[in-house]
C-alpha cells in the first residue's frame, strides 16, 4: 500500500471513530456491527457482553468464545466484554467485488450451552486505485477507418466497491480521437476509442494517448495506461460481428468439448482480406482461456475446463475476428456466459460444539451438541432438511437459519446404553437429492441410580458348636449395575442385638469382599441360630444400599453327658425302693430316667446294667430305662439287691454316666394304687403344709401334661396316623422355613407306668421333656421335667419350631434321625 493510501486509511479510521464506530442493530434477533476495513488490531467493535445481556463475570464463568469458520478476525476481551479486532481485515480479500460484505460470527456460551449469531458488516474504504493490466498498449488502426469507428480499450480494475469503485475514464486531448464508455451488465464500464477524424498515416503514423481511470473515492484515486495508436494502411474493411454482445448460458455439468455458441462476423473485402479467424480479445484473463476455447476457423466457443457455479457464476470476455489482409483488420465483440447451477454439492454438516458426556439423569431437552449445515448450491439445491436416526433418544431443535441444537428427547439410562452413535442425515431439495450423514458419539455419564443387589435375599450358614473363634463362615456377594465409584461396594453388619448383646460382638465381616468371620466359639445348648442383617453400600453420592439376611445355624456336637433325673442325685441309691417277693417275671420295679442336653443322635440314650447283686434277677430295658424282673423272685434271693446302671448317649465320641439303684425285697407289700387310695382316705395324717403344697404342684403339673398330651393327640388324629408314637411336622408359621423340623411325642403305656415323651431332632436345651408317673403307682407320684425357660408349652413349641429346619409336620411311627449340614452360605 502506498503512503497516500495509508494516509487515506488513517483518515477513514478517524472518521469512523468520530461518527459511527459502534453502530449496531438487531435484525431478527441477531446483532450486527458495522466497521470499516483495515482497522488496526485491538480496535473495539462493540461491547458484546452488554449487547447480549450478560454481565462481565458471567461471560467469564460461562466461557464465552467466538466460533467462526476460517480465519479468526475477532476475539473477545473477557475482562471488559468487548469484541475486538485480532487480524487485519481486507474487505476485497473477504468479499471481492460483492456490494455487501457481511462476516457472520457464532458466539458460543457454555454452562448451559447457548449459541448466538452476530454479523459484522465490513464497509469499504478507498484503499485501492484503479489499475490497468498493461502499462503500455499498442492499438493498430488502418488509415482507411472512417470517423466514428470504435475500438475497445483495456478496462481498468478497482477491487473497491460502491462509491470507491471505478467511476469514469478520461483520455488525453487529441483531435483525432475521443473516448466513449459503455456500461455492460456484468463487465462494468468498458472504454472505447472513437475516431473523430480520418487518419492519415503519411502525416502521422503513431498517435500516443493516455487513458486515465478514476474512482469515486475522496480523494479520488486513478490509474493510467499509455496507448500507442499505430496507423496502418492497405486493408480498409474490418470484420463486423452480427452481435455487439453474445449472451448464453451453460450447465456447470457440461463436459469438456461441449459447444456453447458460434461467433459470426462478416468482411466486405474479397480474397485474403475477407477470410476471417476468431480469437480471444488481447486482454482475456487466464481463467477464461483455461475454461473455454474458440475455434479460429469456425468461431465455435467450447468448454475445455471444469465449470463450477459455486466458484464463478458468470464469465465475460472480449472476442475478435481478424481478416488476413495487409494490414489485418479486426472486428470486436463481447461474450457473456452465465453458469446454470446443478445439484452437485452434498450438504455439509458442521459440528459446532459437542457437550459430551451427558449425565444419564439429564432432563429431557438438554442440549447435547450445536450443529450447522450448509449447501453451496443455489435455490432448492441449497435448501437442506436435517434429521436424526429415530431409534436414538435425541432430536434436532432448530435455532435459526441452518443452525440446530441436538437435544435429548427422552430419559437416558447408562446401564441400558452407555454410548449412542447418533446419525445425523442432511438432505437437500435438489433433483436428485443429495445426502450427507454424520455420526455423533454421545457418551452417557453414570449417576448413582442403582443400589447394590445381593445374589440372593437370604443366606444359610451351618457351623458346628465349639468352633474356633476367627473362623471364616462364608462370603456374601452383591453387584451394582453402576460404574466406577458408584459400583464400589462396602459390606457391613447392621446393628442388632441377640439376648442384649450386639451382633457385631459375635461376627465380623470383611468390608471389601463380604467374608463373614465368627468372633466367638458357640454353644448349641445356649443358642442355636443367629440372624444377621448384612448391608451392601456403594460409594456413590448419595450412596445407595440394600440388605440381605444371613441365618447362622449352630450344629450340635456331642459335648454333654446324659444327666440322671430319676433317681435324683441327692437321693443317692434308691435303698427305700421296695419290691414284693411275690413279684413274677416282668414285674416293673422302677424306672431310671435320664436326659441329654444334646440333640439328634447325640441325645439318644440307652441303658445297661454293668454291675448287679444278682444279674439273673433284675434287668434294665435298653431304651426305656425300666427295671424289671427277669424271673420270679425266690425265697433264696437276697433281700437287698443293688444295680449299677450305665447310661450312654449315641454321640461320637460316646458320653456316659452311671446310677446306682438299691432294691429291698419284702413280704406283704401292697399295690401302690391301693396304698394311694388308702392314703387319700386319711387326710389327717398328711395335713402339714409341705404335703399340701406338693399335692397342689403335682396336680398343676399333671393338668398341664394332660392338656399337652390331648393337644398333640388331636393333631395326630387329624393326620389319620395312629400309633403309640408319632412325629409331627408343620409349616413354619413364623415366616421362616426349615427343611427338617420335627417334634416327637412318644406315649408309653407298658406296665403300671404311663408317661409321655416329647423329643425333637436338633432341638434346643428345652427340646426334650418328659411327663411320666412314678413306677410305684399311676396316682401316687408324678414327675414332669420342664424346659429351663419359663414360657408355656406353646412358646416352647415355637422355640423348637424355630430351631429346627422343617417345611411341614408329619407323623412317623418312630424317631427320625436328622443329618447335620456343614457351614456354607446357601
Amino acid at each position: 500500500m502506498s503512503n497516500g493510501s495509508r494516509h487515506l486509511v488513517a483518515e477513514w479510521h478517524a472518521l469512523w471513530l468520530v461518527h459511527f464506530f459502534f453502530l449496531w442493530n438487531t435484525i431478527q434477533g441477531q446483532i450486527r456491527y458495522t466497521i470499516p476495513e483495515e482497522l488496526q488490531q485491538g480496535s473495539v467493535v462493540g461491547n458484546i457482553a452488554k449487547d447480549l445481556g450478560f454481565g462481565i463475570s458471567e461471560i467469564s464463568e460461562r466461557k464465552l468464545r467466538i466460533a467462526s469458520e476460517g480465519k479468526q478476525y475477532f476475539s473477545v476481551d473477557l475482562g471488559k466484554g468487548e469484541l475486538i479486532v485480532s487480524e487485519r481485515i481486507d474487505r476485497e480479500t473477504l468479499c471481492g467485488q460483492s456490494a455487501s460484505c457481511v462476516l457472520p460470527l457464532q458466539v458460543v456460551i457454555e454452562n448451559p450451552l447457548q449459541l448466538h449469531r452476530i454479523e459484522i458488516e465490513i464497509q469499504d474504504i478507498n484503499d485501492n486505485a484503479p489499475n490497468f493490466i498493461t502499462i503500455k498498449s499498442i492499438l493498430k488502426i488502418p488509415e482507411s477507418v472512417i470517423p466514428g469507428a470504435r475500438f475497445p480499450l483495456e478496462s481498468a480494475q478497482d477491487p473497491d466497491v460502491g462509491t470507491n469503485s471505478l467511476r469514469s475514464y478520461t483520455l488525453s486531448t487529441s483531435e483525432f480521437f475521443r473516448l466513449n464508455v459503455k456500461n455492460l451488465d456484468n463487465a462494468g464500464k468498458v472504454p472505447e476509442l472513437i475516431i473523430d477524424k480520418a487518419l492519415d498515416r503519411e502525416k502521422q503514423s503513431v498517435h500516443q494517448l493516455v487513458l486515465t481511470a478514476l474512482d469515486g473515492g475522496n480523494p479520488v484515486k486513478s490509474g493510467t495506461v499509455v496507448i500507442n495508436v499505430a496507423v496502418q494502411d492497405v486493408n480498409d474493411n474490418a470484420p463486423i460481428f452480427d452481435q455487439t454482445i453474445y449472451k448464453t448460458s451453460v450447465s456447470e455439468k457440461a463436459e469438456p468439448g461441449a459447444v456453447i455458441l458460434r461467433l459470426k462476423a462478416t468482411d466486405l473485402d474479397d480474397g485474403p482480406n475477407g477470410v476471417l479467424q476468431y480469437y480471444f480479445g488481447p486482454h482475456t484473463s487466464d481463467t477464461v482461456q483455461t475454461t473455454f476455447s474458440i475455434c479460429p476457423d469456425t468461431g465455435e466457443v467450447s468448454v475445455i475446463g471444469k465449470l463450477d457455479y459455486e466458484e464463478s457464476k458468470s464469465y465475460t470476455f472480449n472476442v475478435l475476428a481478424k481478416d488476413q489482409g495487409l494490414p489485418e483488420l479486426e472486428g470486436h465483440s463481447s461474450v457473456q456466459i452465465d453458469i446454470v447451477d446443478e445439484n452437485d454439492n452434498p450438504p455439509e454438516i458442521i459440528l459446532t460444539s459437542l457437550s459430551s458426556p451427558v449425565q444419564e439423569n439429564a432432563s429431557v431437552g438438554t442440549v447435547v451438541a450445536l450443529i450447522n449445515v450448509k449447501d453451496p448450491d443455489s435455490g432448492d439445491n441449497g435448501k437442506v432438511d436435517l434429521h436424526v436416526s429415530p431409534e436414538t433418544p435425541f432430536k434436532l431443535k432448530p435455532s435459526f437459519e441452518n443452525h440446530y441444537s441436538l437435544v435429548t428427547d427422552s430419559r437416558l439410562d447408562r446401564e441400558v446404553n452407555p454410548e449412542y452413535e447418533v446419525e445425523i442425515v442432511a438432505s437437500d431439495f435438489g433433483s436428485p437429492s443429495l445426502q450427507t450423514k454424520k455420526l455423533v458419539t454421545v457418551k452417557v455419564l453414570d449417576v448413582n441410580d442403582n443400589p447394590p443387589l445381593f445374589s440372593q435375599p437370604s443366606f444359610n450358614v451351618y457351623i458346628k458348636e465349639n468352633n474356633a473363634a476367627g473362623a471364616s463362615l462364608c462370603s456374601v456377594s452383591a453387584s451394582d449395575a453402576d460404574q466406577d465409584k458408584n459400583s464400589l461396594i462396602s459390606y457391613s453388619i447392621v446393628d442388632s442385638s441377640l439376648q442384649g448383646v450386639p451382633t457385631s460382638s459375635y461376627f465380623y465381616i470383611n468390608s471389601e469382599n463380604g467374608t463373614i468371620y465368627s468372633l466367638n466359639s458357640f454353644d448349641y445348648e445356649k443358642i442355636k441360630v443367629f440372624q444377621i442383617t448384612v448391608q451392601a453400600k456403594d460409594h456413590g453420592s448419595p450412596s445407595l444400599s440394600s440388605n440381605a439376611t444371613v441365618h447362622v445355624f449352630i450344629l450340635d456336637q456331642n459335648d454333654n453327658a446324659p444327666a440322671v433325673i430319676y433317681p435324683s442325685a441327692i437321693m443317692g441309691s434308691v435303698s427305700h425302693q421296695k419290691m414284693p417277693r411275690s413279684a413274677k417275671a416282668g414285674h416293673l420295679v422302677t424306672k431310671v430316667t435320664a436326659v441329654d442336653a444334646d440333640s439328634g443322635h447325640n441325645a439318644w440314650i440307652s441303658y445297661k446294667v454293668v454291675e448287679a447283686t444278682d444279674a439273673s434277677l433284675l434287668g434294665v430295658n435298653l431304651y426305656t430305662g425300666e427295671v424289671r424282673t427277669k424271673r420270679a423272685v425266690s425265697e433264696h434271693d437276697d433281700s437287698s439287691q443293688r444295680l449299677l446302671i450305665e447310661i450312654k448317649d449315641n454321640g461320637e465320641p460316646v458320653q456316659s454316666t452311671t446310677v446306682t439303684v438299691g432294691i429291698l425285697l419284702e413280704d406283704g407289700i401292697h399295690e401302690p394304687i391301693s396304698d394311694f387310695r388308702q392314703k387319700a382316705q386319711e387326710p389327717g395324717k398328711k395335713s402339714n403344709k409341705i404335703t399340701f403344697y406338693l399335692i397342689i404342684s403335682l396336680a398343676s403339673v399333671s393338668a398341664v401334661s394332660f392338656v399337652t398330651f390331648v393337644i398333640l393327640a388331636v393333631k395326630c388324629v387329624r393326620h389319620s396316623r395312629r400309633g403309640p408314637c408319632c412325629c409331627m411336622r408343620r409349616a413354619d408359621s413364623d415366616g421362616y422355613e426349615n427343611p427338617n423340623r420335627n417334634l416327637q411325642i412318644q406315649l408309653n403305656t407298658d406296665g403300671p407306668i404311663k408317661y409321655v415323651e416329647v423329643l425333637g431332632g436338633d432341638m434346643s436345651q428345652s427340646q426334650s421333656f418328659r411327663s411320666c408317673f412314678s413306677p410305684v403307682s399311676e396316682f401316687s407320684d408324678f414327675t414332669f421335667v420342664k424346659p429351663s425357660s419359663t414360657t408355656d408349652f406353646k412358646e416352647m413349641i415355637n422355640v423348637i419350631d424355630a430351631s429346627l429346619p422343617d417345611s411341614a409336620w408329619t407323623f412317623e411311627g418312630q424317631q427320625v434321625r436328622i443329618g447335620n449340614r456343614m457351614g456354607i452360605c446357601a
